[in-house]
């Protein structure tokens, strides 16, 4: 049976060399110990001569907070300072102007508040009523066709129909329901209630507008809107009523306006 080779014995050149390669491997870690001990230690004093300092010239917010309450301060100062010279800039471009604010003629006033619902209108028109359709009196339409549900209901396109059609025949003033229609009104339908100014209102529905009568109720006729709502009168009973009124009494609205600014009476602006 044969065994494995002796292993030789090391010599002593050998052992020099091995003992000369790992003092060296030492020496070197240890150099480069020491070495990063003094770069770290370098770092930090550099900042902390930083801090010392203030933070340096290109640092602009303060390090500590009597430093923030002075700098703070001397703003507030600046700005108070500057504030004072603007009131004396106005006090003196106001002493300087020599003319009071026109007036508006008192007619062109009565128009604009027609127009912006400012004012109470009268006069002859118009009262358009639409209604629901009674359920006990529905049939089958064209072709055997029952109606559905929706069929059955003033819808908030009906309403648009007439209220633009009423307008374009030329309505000085309009309400719906009894609260007057401007500029910024807007109305909703869901289901078969009415939703305007903040108030729920169900059906019928009224719209009364004051203007000449024959052109608005020409104009009724005309569009294509109120056509269609009018085949659904005949087929599933919508109400639907329009009638001439020779006195009409319509109300101001009396509801939140556009805010804007006045010039306080006795001031002048025009120089």
């Amino acid at each position: 049976m044969t065994g494995a080779e002796p292993t030789p014995a090391p010599s002593a050149k050998d052992s020099a060399t091995g003992f000369f390669r790992a003092s060296m491997q030492a020496g070197w870690r240890s150099w480069l110990s020491v070495g990063a001990v003094a770069v770290l230690a370098g770092l930090m004093f550099s900042a902390s001569a930083r801090l010392a300092d203030g933070g340096g010239a290109d640092t602009r917010d303060p390090q500590d907070l009597a430093q923030l309450v002075g700098t703070e301060t001397g703003r507030v100062s600046e700005l108070t300072e500057r504030a004072g010279e603007l009131d004396r800039e106005i006090e003196t471009l106001s002493a300087r102007t020599g003319t009071t604010v026109p007036r508006l003629d008192g007619d062109l006033v009565e128009r604009e508040g027609v127009v912006s619902g400012s004012q109470p209108v009268s006069g002859t028109g118009l009262t358009v009523t639409l209604d629901d359709a009674p359920s006990t009196s529905v049939g089958a339409g064209p072709g055997g066709v029952e109606p559905q549900p929706d069929d059955l209901v003033v819808h908030q396109q009906d309403l648009q129909h007439v209220i633009n059609a009423l307008w374009a025949g030329g309505a000085e003033a309009m309400t719906l329901q009894g609260e007057r229609v401007t500029s910024t009104s807007a109305f909703r339908c869901s289901g078969n209630i009415l939703l305007l100014h903040g108030k729920v209102f169900s059906p019928p529905y009224k719209v009364t507008a004051v203007g000449n009568p024959a052109k608005m109720e020409s104009s009724l006729m005309s569009s294509e809107g109120v056509q269609t709502y009018l085949e659904y009168v005949d087929w599933v009973h919508l109400g639907w009523d329009v009638r001439r009124s020779d006195n009409l009494d319509l109300p101001a609205y009396d509801g939140g306006g556009l805010q804007y600014a006045t010039v306080p009476d006795g001031t002048e602006v025009f120089g």
